[in-house]
């Protein structure tokens, strides 16, 4: 029987693969980083051949190291960075530029425009989304509008955009199709029907004619095609799932039902609760997002979205060169009780929820003489737990359901003083998961279902098990005076570019 299923998870610096038995255990996986581009203050791109070469590597390097043959494999499914933005040609495939990243805030005048034109509660009412550089749309007019000739082109119906999801299927596949959950992402969709909205394409001088068809996150999409250099024992294989990395990290938390949350600790951090088959429109600064559409039944989150989390343990190590390696920050945070007064606000690419201002900036507040790199450690880490706990009580608000516990996983979820101190700001239980890859693992079981590997959702959230449970162990009023201090000290960060 086939019983294995192959997720392929691209995410902001690296490309992975990871293969998945019908217990939900990894057999292999493979991981390959990428180089990131900053061509101005404030802007991040990626070049797209680089996305797309080291997933083609990823996926035939865990296939060779899994021993299996293409018998062996049900599906493979795709996760993604989300937002992140392609346009290529229609014919010979070339990007007419960059892959402007999701973290890229260079399009803050197209919202300040938007704005100016009364368009956010449209934007609010349609997309469930807030007016922000974060999302896709803005970045294809960019696009359009600065790169030579580029409009035209699209105008003739010559070009087509995609987030990655798409842009990786149609390479793999030769089809040009996204899903629900990424297709809410880009400002151009309406989460309600379900469709491209053509009042968002013209306010943003978006040809529908770029835009890809729709396809349910669980259901075949396309197969290995011929010719794939390294990959020629995988043709025929079938692409049967797609989703962006949140909503699958949702799936792959089991948070199948309304009020279930879950928290991804990446480069960004971002918490999402499950909150069934009706779309709220957050009066918060959150966002509605479509988490998956299998079968004909649709479910929606409510999400908060941080844009610097785990990239601050990086600035820590490869700009400041306080510390070697991820571990170090938190061998360092454990050599002092707190950060003596310290807070860091990692706004390196501006604030997102509930802030949502681009003009932000990072700041390190409250240092005095005392002051030493644990201390700074410290305060990184507890930095990203406060800008989670700041969105959790209007999680609960917008989506009208009571959040008994927060289901953690990526990669700085792997940090007990992190997680520690998340359950103490919070004063709610923190579950980390046996298998913490559950981004892939939510794209795998999306998968899996279409290809008959899993029956049911019900069977799908009984794989997850958990690794560790942390308890609050902090008072209420302490965790409040401290959440008051940072609330002070991202006052300090707010508007601090130049618009």
């Amino acid at each position: 029987m086939k019983g294995y299923v192959i997720a392929l998870d691209q995410g902001t610096t690296s490309s992975r693969a990871i293969i998945f038995d019908g217990e939900g255990n990894i057999v292999s996986q493979a991981q390959y980083p990428f180089e990131q581009h900053y061509p101005k203050p404030g802007w991040v791109e990626h070049d797209p051949m680089n996305i797309v070469d080291t997933q083609f590597h990823a996926l035939g390097a865990a296939f060779e190291k899994s021993g299996l043959s293409a018998a062996d494999i049900a599906a493979i499914g795709i996760t993604n960075q989300r937002e992140t933005t392609l346009v290529w040609d229609k014919e010979t495939g070339e990007p007419v530029y960059n892959a402007i990243v999701w973290q890229c805030r260079r399009t803050a005048p197209i919202i300040r425009k938007l704005l100016a034109d009364g368009m956010r509660e449209q934007i609010l009412r349609t997309t469930g989304l807030v007016p922000d550089p974060y999302f896709s749309g803005t970045k294809i007019k960019w696009i359009l509008d600065n790169v030579p000739g580029v409009r035209e082109r699209a105008e003739q119906g010559k070009l087509l955009f995609g987030t990655v999801d798409t842009w990786l299927i149609w390479n793999f596949t030769g089809e040009h199709v996204t899903d629900p959950s990424n297709a809410s992402r880009t400002m151009l969709f309406d989460i309600d029907k379900l469709a491209w909205d053509e009042d968002m394409c013209r306010a943003l001088g978006v040809p529908m004619s770029m835009l890809p068809r729709i396809v349910p996150n669980s259901g075949k999409c396309g197969a290995i095609k011929h010719g794939l250099p390294g990959l020629e024992l995988l043709e025929g294989v079938p692409v049967c799932g797609a989703a962006g990395d949140q909503q699958a990290a949702l799936l792959g938390q089991g948070c199948i039902l309304p009020g279930q949350a879950k928290n991804t600790y990446g480069t960004g951090c971002f918490t999402l609760m499950n909150v069934g088959d009706t779309a709220p429109r957050s009066q918060n600064g959150l966002l509605t997002s479509v988490a998956w559409q299998v079968g004909d039944r649709t479910t929606y989150a409510v999400e908060g979205s941080v844009f610097n989390a785990g990239s601050s343990i990086q600035w820590l190590r490869d700009e400041l060169g306080l510390i070697s390696t991820a571990h170090e920050c938190d061998v360092l945070a454990e050599q002092v009780p707190d950060t003596g007064g310290a807070y860091m606000v990692s706004a390196f690419t501006g604030l997102g929820a509930p802030w949502w201002d681009p003009y932000a900036r990072g700041a390190l507040v409250g240092v005095t003489r005392g002051t030493g790199k644990a201390h700074i450690c410290r305060a990184v880490l507890e930095g990203i737990a406060y800008q989670v706990a700041d969105l959790l009580e209007l999680m609960e608000s917008d989506g009208g359901y009571k959040m008994d516990l927060l289901r953690v996983d990526g990669g700085a979820s792997v940090s007990d003083i992190l997680m520690q101190f998340q359950a103490d700001v919070l004063q709610r239980p923190i579950d980390r998961p046996q298998t913490v890859e559950t981004t892939a693992l939510g794209a795998a079981f999306l998968a899996g279902l279409a290809a008959g590997v899993w029956t049911d959702m019900a069977q799908v959230q009984s794989l997850r098990r958990t690794q560790r449970r942390f308890e609050p162990a902090m008072e209420p009023e302490q965790a409040a005076k401290l959440m008051a201090g940072w609330h002070k000290a991202v006052e300090r960060a707010k508007d601090w570019e130049t618009k």
